[in-house]
């Protein structure tokens, strides 16, 4: 289900994007490392980009409800130090997969299993150096009237249906054939 709310802000090259830089739809989400309905959104997510490696890329953009999920500042912070090593993707995965357990040590602990260099991880959680790239994100998001998370957007339509792989599929082929449309109109 596709609403009237468009998503304001654009994707840039400072944005974590997953599959073909140049695929016809773009899946922005919103999120938060401890909510779990984004954990339950993730896998949904990277399967539509692993299925459609050409057609879908996927933004993420980080929106952390610290008041209700204490864990979310340190652990979007943790995935941009991972970013600043090459290895986001690697760290997003890995919070998703634990969300369960997001203290300090356990975010050394990921770091640790996906290769970083763990002195320079360790000083830039406890120097807060990717704090302001998180706070971007979240500005962003207000910007583009999120208020909850997990927040996604089809093709910059903010999309507010079920989050399971057949829904989302129906969405990603109803907004392909109103390109298509519009392209053969135009």
């Amino acid at each position: 289900m596709l609403d009237d709310q468009i998503q304001k802000t654009p994707i840039t090259d400072d944005d974590w994007i997953l599959g073909s830089p140049d695929a016809p739809v773009t899946l922005l989400e919103y999120g938060d490392f401890e909510c779990p309905y984004c954990g339950m959104a993730h896998p949904v997510l990277q399967a539509l980009v692993a299925d459609n490696p050409d057609a879908v890329r996927l933004v993420y953009r980080h929106f952390p409800i610290t008041n209700i999920h204490p864990h979310a500042l340190p652990a979007a912070e943790a995935a941009e130090a991972a970013g600043a090593q090459g290895k986001f993707w690697e760290m997003h995965d890995m919070l998703f997969t634990h969300q369960d357990r997001l203290e300090d040590e356990d975010l050394l602990d990921y770091a640790d299993a996906i290769g970083l260099d763990l002195h320079r991880f360790d000083r830039e959680m406890k120097t807060h150096a990717h704090r302001e790239e998180v706070k971007q994100d979240f500005r962003r998001g207000i910007r583009d009237g999120v208020n909850g998370t997990p927040t996604l957007f089809i093709n910059r339509l903010r999309y507010d249906g079920p989050r399971d792989y057949e829904s989302m599929t129906a969405a990603i082929a109803a907004v392909r054939a109103a390109m298509q449309d519009r392209r053969r109109a135009a």
